[in-house]
């Protein structure tokens, strides 16, 4: 009997074994399994990457959305001048390519050149009351950062009868925009002004303050009006001719240039200025027949319909 139990007995201890044995394991492989349940739970409020991060949704691991406009601050924005869109860019459609026109990002100044003619039967009295009223806009409408004025004292007779001219310098196209329907400059100086005016020329452009500060300044206001045929490629090439002077002529003191972008339309058809500065008349004098200026006249006369030039001594 002894012998008949015991081989029964070592297959219950033997069962029993491994009935704790696997026990143990299915206690393991539920822990693990909570444990991997935990991880996975943990990880739902992580945001999964499936790619490279588009810099046009979020910068510097920022949830909140970078619109275009911030994007476009970051933009480094090119000084070269021919990649730069000027105002008179109208087929530009990327409100980016036209921001450069409309403020200050180059470090350039918009000008707003005018010029008068009057009225035969306008005294010197009347004249200076208009002078006056001009001279004292400056005062009363902060967009005006600069103001100089003066009367033609050109020898090239191309004038076409303006007398008086006049600079005015804004930040950018904002600040012409607070100044032209200003009360100060439709109301008092315009009432000053139309009794005695005859004619009005105006000329806006983008131009370049002065790296030296020059003491007297005699102001050479050239202005064309291109063929209606001329090639662009020809035009270009007047205005690096035009732009190459200074290095090449020592009497000017300083030069600007630009394309019109008034909105007055008071251009008589001009679109492009030239702002050449001497400090003497002596200097002028070693210009206009120099041989280097003879030379791009030549360049500009197959392209030239008409020029306009008004000097005078800035007040």
């Amino acid at each position: 009997m002894v012998f008949s139990l015991n081989p029964l007995f070592r297959l219950r201890m033997r069962l029993s074994q491994a009935g704790r044995f696997s026990n143990r394991v299915s206690l393991k492989i539920g822990s693990l399994s909570i444990l991997l349940l935990g991880i996975s739970l943990c990880g739902c409020d992580s945001k999964p990457v499936t790619g490279p991060v588009d810099p046009g949704s979020t910068l510097g691991g920022s949830d909140e959305p970078v619109s275009e406009a911030d994007m476009t601050e970051e933009q480094p924005i090119s000084t070269d001048a021919a990649a730069k869109p000027t105002a008179t860019d109208s087929n530009a459609t990327d409100a980016t390519d036209k921001e450069p026109a409309m403020s200050n990002t180059d470090g350039k100044l918009l000008r707003h050149a005018v010029f008068f003619s009057f009225n035969e039967d306008s005294t010197d009295e009347n004249i200076a009351g208009v002078t006056t009223a001009f001279a004292a806009l400056p005062s009363k409408i902060e967009s005006i950062l600069d103001f100089q004025w003066g009367t033609n004292n050109s020898p090239e007779n191309l004038d076409d009868g303006f007398t008086h001219g006049f600079l005015l310098t804004f930040k950018d196209e904002a600040g012409r925009e607070v100044y032209l329907p200003h009360p100060a400059h439709t109301g008092e100086f315009a009432d000053t002004l139309r009794p005695h005016m005859k004619d009005v020329f105006v000329i806006d452009y983008w131009g370049t303050p002065h790296q030296n500060e020059i003491t007297k300044q005699l102001k050479h206001a050239v202005f064309f009006k291109f063929k209606d045929d001329a090639d662009p490629v020809a035009v270009k090439k007047v205005e690096q001719a035009f732009a190459a002077l200074p290095e090449k002529i020592d009497s000017i003191k300083a030069f600007e240039w630009g394309t019109n972008n008034s909105p007055e339309s008071h251009d008589d058809g001009f679109t492009h200025c030239f702002m050449v500065t001497f400090d003497s008349e002596e200097g002028r004098e070693v210009y206009l027949p120099h041989p280097e200026h003879l030379a791009f006249v030549e360049v500009l006369k197959p392209v030239l319909d008409k020029v306009r030039v008004i000097d005078f001594w800035a007040q």
